[in-house]
């Protein structure tokens, strides 16, 4: 058998098997050499990491000065003043500030150190305005007076804080009621119209919606996550509808007649407080009308008559009697 044809042919293509070889040789090289795919995809999560590092780096640094050093100080020196007061119903405390919406994302010992703060800068300010002027007494007299009302200005904004929210929790359950009835009646889920609620207004009661909708989605109950929201508020007609929803839900009654029956129920309940308001709105004139309105009635009715009547006293008393 000949074997010189295929010595040719192979001498002929050895290029081309040589090219070969070297391609195949380079593409085991940079498989060998290349990260593997979770590797790869390890790297590009950390550079997003990083970039996303120096893009906060970026945000922070044009943030004001006020804003980046002097905020964190203050909330360091509440924290430290509320530290030496003796901190008594911390519970209540901190329930108060959830029903004001938490304010400043204070917390109850920010908020214990914020009035000790208070109380101390106005009693030293007022001392010092006054003390130079009236004396160490008059000043000190002055200075407690001042102390005391820092300490109790800011309960009092809380409690009025507490107070606004409900107010508008309670003014925005009747419409949020029947837009979930709308929803549900239309086949969303109950979670789905609570969520489409806090997408179409933006107010307390929304934002409590939108919170309560996230608990459920990150796996807490349905039932639990409700009742959470109700603590949160403190409103007493969403703490009434809250208990029939989870009572309808454990007894299998359908949603949506829950839904509709209560949004009925809570706009006769809002008729009925108007009314009430309504009826109020007259005594409440009395004070302004007694102190501010009639005296100044007085004033430009009897005004012009006064003259006169000084004048007929005068003349009876021969001028001598009112002088």
């Amino acid at each position: 058998m000949d074997l010189r044809p295929w010595l040719d042919a192979l001498v002929g293509s050895a290029p081309m098997v040589f090219a070969a070889l070297v391609g195949l040789a380079l593409l085991l090289a940079w498989q060998g050499f290349a990260p593997a795919g979770a590797l790869r995809d390890l790297r590009l999560r950390l550079d997003g990491y990083l970039n996303q590092l120096v893009d906060h780096e970026t945000e922070e640094m044009s943030k004001p000065l006020g804003q980046r050093v002097l905020l964190p100080m203050l909330r360091g020196l509440m924290h430290t003043a509320g530290r030496l007061l003796p901190l008594g119903n911390v519970e209540k405390l901190e329930q108060t500030l959830i029903q004001a919406g938490r304010p400043g994302n204070l917390s109850a010992l920010d908020f214990s150190g914020l009035r000790m703060l208070a109380a101390v800068f106005l009693g030293l300010g007022c001392y010092l305005i006054v003390g130079k002027s009236q004396g160490f007494t008059v000043g000190m007299r002055y200075s407690l007076v001042a102390g005391a009302a820092g300490y109790v200005l800011p309960a009092l904004w809380l409690s009025s804080r507490v107070k606004r929210r409900k107010n508008a929790i309670l003014r925005a359950l009747p419409d949020a009621l029947d837009m979930l009835t709308i929803g549900v009646e239309a086949g969303l889920s109950f979670e789905a119209a609570m969520l489409k609620v806090s997408e179409r207004w933006k107010n307390a009661l929304t934002l409590e919606f939108r919170r309560a909708v996230g608990e459920m989605r990150m796996g807490t109950a349905r039932d639990e996550a409700l009742q959470r929201l109700s603590d949160r508020s403190g409103v007493k007609e969403l703490a009434t509808f809250v208990a029939i929803l989870i009572q309808s839900s454990q007894m299998g009654v359908s949603i949506a007649h829950v839904l509709h029956a209560q949004a009925a129920q809570m706009r006769i309940r809002r008729r009925q407080r108007a009314e009430e308001l309504a009826r109020q709105a007259g005594i409440k004139m009395i004070f302004p009308l007694g102190t501010l309105i009639l005296p100044a009635l007085f004033v430009v009715i009897l005004g012009p008559a006064v003259p006169l009547i000084l004048g007929a006293f005068d003349s009876v008393t021969g001028g001598s009697g009112l002088r």
